[in-house]
């Protein structure tokens, strides 16, 4: 939830500067674009640590440096999350230093190592947190997502495979459930967004114009398979403290659920207006509501518009 709240951030902060025009500054306008965009990553990056240290880490008790393996909780939600959200910090960080002027192999690496730089920080963090740990699994994620759009932009200057996020807000049928929903993932449509792991999909978006170009096809179409999880309403179980007493769902079956469906890559549709550049970079972030096919505990559905 927090990876997503941080980059949420990072759209809105770098999302100008990703709609302009890149062409080279000569050295006096890259010299201060450089110093402007470290800045502002410095301000941005130094205000979330101690926003993150006031609004959630001091809620819970400190303890000294540990490890802590979370594999198997939120039956890996949580690490599609991370392999998400470190793909699109590293890919939003090089939109900033590419605007700056800075030679591309270079930009590459600065925001590679800057992006996951940030993200170990954080996950130092939670090492000294006593209700988390420095995971690996998280830093393994977190790595793989910036090599994904690292290794692309290096071989094809270009991202012929992005992942993205789709999250739709759920009412449960069941009181308690619904009770129990409210209390943990928040009752407000973004709180649901953020943290309710059953309503969100993580997305594997391929353009099929870039991978096959003699498909006769628009150049802006995707198709995308995604990875989502239902029924789950704590990390490793569903039980949860009730008025001081445990309160156990077993007979809600959690399951993993895996879905094929058709995108939008938004920023290959062409426009010379950059306000509407800035619109569909953001909206790459976001997985198009659209037709798909689902595939959960061995059953084969469909959706007309699935969000």
């Amino acid at each position: 939830m927090r990876y997503l709240l941080i980059l949420c951030v990072g759209m809105v902060v770098f999302g100008q500067l990703a709609a302009q025009d890149i062409v080279q500054p000569d050295s006096a306008s890259a010299s201060k674009r450089k110093r402007l965009v470290a800045a502002i990553f410095a301000g941005t990056y130094g205000g979330s640590f101690i926003s993150l240290n006031k609004t959630w880490y001091a809620n819970y008790p400190r303890s000294g440096f540990h490890f802590y393996n979370d594999g198997k909780e939120w039956l890996q939600m949580d690490k599609a999350g991370h392999f998400y959200s470190s793909y699109n910090l590293a890919r939003i960080s090089h939109k900033a230093w590419a605007w700056t002027g800075m030679p591309e192999k270079k930009a590459i690496t600065v925001s590679a190592l800057t992006s996951l730089s940030y993200l170990t920080i954080i996950e130092t963090m939670d090492g000294f947190s006593d209700n988390w740990g420095w995971s690996w699994l998280d830093m393994s994620a977190n790595t793989a997502g910036v090599i994904l759009w690292a290794a692309q932009q290096r071989a094809w200057k270009e991202q012929k495979i992005r992942l993205k996020y789709s999250a739709h807000y759920t009412n449960y049928a069941d009181p308690a459930i619904q009770a129990r929903a409210n209390n943990y993932f928040g009752k407000s449509i973004p709180e649901r967004f953020l943290k309710d792991y059953n309503a969100q999909t993580i997305w594997v978006s391929a353009n099929i114009k870039s991978i096959w170009p003699e498909a006769k096809v628009p150049k802006w179409l995707n198709i995308a398979t995604g990875y989502g999880i239902d029924n789950t309403y704590g990390g490793y179980e569903n039980g949860w403290m009730v008025n001081n007493q445990y309160y156990a769902r077993p007979d809600l079956k959690r399951s993993r659920q895996y879905y094929l469906s058709i995108d939008v890559d938004f920023e290959r549709i062409k426009t010379n207006k950059k306000w509407v550049r800035g619109v569909l970079t953001f909206l790459n972030f976001i997985k198009l509501p659209a037709p798909a096919l689902s595939l959960s505990n061995g059953k084969l559905s469909g959706s007309l518009l699935y969000f």
